[in-house]
């Protein structure tokens, strides 16, 4: 039995249809189940039983942890644009806190969602050194909420017997089609490419970088479930890690590869960046890979180009 929470939403219904190819029928999918938009990623899914994440400890508790063999804890509030700072530390902090204290009592093993947010504008770089995470300075409440916790986490003298905190770069692929204004951006340029032929992205605002030449780590969300399932076989090196593709390109490469996977002629135009976010924008994000190819994960991650046309192949069918 495999719980994973947040199961509705989109890295954790790719990582369930992973699991299920891979032969494990018995999930439990914890979430608040409110959102039909979001329950159609559970649709073609094999799931044992879906549990309500407000009832989910009292559900543990009863006979059912003997049969946990396994927690992915990716359900959180990820919209790096909510500024309530008690719901994001009861959703992402707290919550993730008795989840842990559960797998030290119950001895299951677990990995959960952090985020590359916690590296701000990358004062420190992107290498996931665990003795730099207190000094993080994340750039919104959400990325405060997810470094809180990891901060937590390396402070506990108890800690479940295989632990990992993964901090998810920029994850696209299907399934986010639910996720409004922070889907992907992938998914943002092949709407509005649909819809008008054109796409408009953010002006650069920064001397250093050329309009549309932003950079991001962009990783195809299999990649990322690829590395989640791997560290459930593997079951040591307990620690914090990077999760991205290792290699930052630009956004206009991106809505390059976009066009060519949709066969439309490019067409590039650029608006001002919100004031709102301009002061909090970051130009360049990457994650440094080393560690977690230093503990045996040694499979190759899917170029932009190939994880592009793949996510667009599905958008079409």
């Amino acid at each position: 039995m495999i719980i994973v929470t947040g199961a509705a939403g989109f890295i954790a219904s790719n990582l369930i249809k992973k699991l299920n190819a891979d032969g494990f029928k018995h999930i439990i999918a914890v979430d608040k189940f409110d959102r039909p938009d979001k329950n159609k990623n559970l649709e073609d899914l094999i799931i044992q039983e879906k549990i309500e994440r407000d009832v989910f400890f009292e559900w543990l508790e009863g006979q059912n942890e003997k049969e946990v063999e396994f927690i992915f804890h990716l359900g959180a509030r990820t919209d790096t644009s909510e500024f309530d700072t008690e719901l994001l530390t009861e959703l992402n902090t707290d919550y993730t806190k008795r989840i842990w204290q559960k797998c030290i009592e119950m001895q299951i093993p677990l990995v959960y969602a952090s985020s590359a947010a916690t590296y701000g504008l990358g004062e420190l770089g992107y290498e996931d050194d665990e003795s730099k995470i207190p000094d993080l300075k994340p750039l919104n409440p959400y990325g405060v909420s997810k470094n809180e916790f990891d901060k937590w986490a390396l402070q506990q003298e108890k800690k479940p017997f295989f632990w990992a905190g993964l901090k998810f770069f920029n994850v696209y692929g299907p399934r986010e089609y639910h996720k409004g204004r922070m889907a992907s951006v992938i998914l943002h340029a092949y709407k509005q490419i649909s819809e008008t032929g054109k796409m408009k992205l953010f002006r650069s605002h920064n001397p250093d970088y050329k309009d549309g030449e932003q950079m991001r780590d962009f990783v195809f969300v299999d990649d990322v479930v690829n590395v989640m399932i791997w560290l459930m076989h593997h079951r040591k090196n307990s620690g914090v890690y990077n999760l991205g593709s290792g290699k930052a390109r630009t956004f206009l490469d991106l809505v390059k590869a976009v066009f060519k996977s949709m066969n439309k002629k490019e067409d590039i135009s650029f608006i001002d960046t919100p004031e709102d976010i301009r002061d909090k924008y970051q130009y360049f994000t990457e994650a440094k890979m080393e560690k977690l190819k230093s503990i045996g994960y040694l499979h190759e991650f899917t170029d932009l180009e190939s994880g592009v046309e793949a996510y667009i192949k599905e958008m079409k069918l």
